[in-house]
């Protein structure tokens, strides 16, 4: 298939186990009369772009009873759009983009989040995804003419821009599967190359979310190979301080998606399917502290 569009979720499809009689299909059809495509954007901005077209053409398919129902964090469909925006536009805020909405207060995601979940609660679900979506395009917009190496702040943590929205679009990618799930759709996975770009992060992740669960991977090196589209393998150090890779203590072979998904905190670590060699309680290790930046 096209990667354009997959990007533009063309294969958008209803799950076979929908019954008969859903109006499902009726709804996927509307969506992808009222589909819009990605937001223009920098080459290293593509992959959360893209998320966001998948979020929003999935959103067109909700029914007005969806709106209300609970997807995730004890939050409905309308308060986990709001959390991504909250989320958004704090990124825009610290890259210099328009902040859409409601000025922010305090300027970390816990606050946003609950400032844009009580304002848009008296708004339509409508008028909650329009303005996720309005805030979501001004910094893809934004970030075309943005240095992918440009320092960053979002909850304290300085990392590259291009660091910062490949998080933006992992976040993304998951909560769009989780609500996908409660409306008993499958969507396509993003394309291959921007599987990589994500999966590539959390690899480099791994000593970060390390040293945040208190374990101290100084001096050691896994090598983790990921499968299927989009997979790869990296060499990586995991200490925080470490400069170089060094021969690999631990391997850990698993799939790529499922790989990202435990970084994004969905899937049970010590129950997660991969093939382990070498030194298997660093890998537990690794595997345990996986989700540690995950977040609501």
């Amino acid at each position: 298939m096209d990667p354009v569009e997959r990007l533009y979720l063309d294969a958008m499809m209803e799950d076979p186990a929908v019954p008969a009689h859903s109006l499902r299909p009726q709804l996927l059809s509307g969506a992808r009369a009222r589909r819009r495509p990605a937001a223009p954007t920098a080459a290293w901005a593509e992959p959360y772009a893209g998320r966001v077209a998948a979020m929003d053409a999935l959103l067109a398919s909700a029914a007005e009873d969806d709106w209300s129902r609970v997807i995730v964090e004890g939050w409905t469909l309308q308060e986990l759009v709001a959390h991504l925006a909250a989320k958004d536009s704090l990124l825009a805020a610290s890259v210099g983009a328009p902040v859409l909405g409601p000025p922010i207060g305090a300027p970390d995601s816990t606050s946003r989040t609950n400032d844009l979940q009580a304002y848009e609660r008296a708004r339509s679900p409508e008028q909650t995804r329009r303005d996720w979506r309005a805030q979501a395009d001004a910094l893809c917009r934004h970030l075309a003419d943005l240095p992918p190496t440009t320092p960053t702040t979002l909850d304290g943590l300085e990392v590259v821009a291009s660091d910062h929205i490949l998080a933006r679009s992992l976040e993304t990618w998951i909560h769009t599967a989780d609500a996908a799930q409660m409306a008993e759709i499958r969507l396509p996975d993003p394309v291959a190359g921007h599987i990589h770009l994500q999966a590539d992060l959390c690899a480099r992740l791994l000593p970060l979310t390390m040293f945040m669960s208190g374990m101290d991977g100084t001096g050691r090196t896994a090598h983790v190979t990921l499968t299927g589209a989009g997979g790869g393998e990296w060499r990586v150090a995991l200490g925080v301080a470490d400069t170089e890779p060094g021969e690999p203590d631990v391997r850990i072979t698993a799939d790529v998606v499922t790989f990202c998904f435990l970084l994004g905190g969905r899937g049970d670590p010590g129950d997660f399917p991969a093939e382990l060699e070498g030194d298997l309680s660093l890998a537990r290790d690794i595997l345990i502290s996986a989700p540690a930046l995950s977040g609501p």
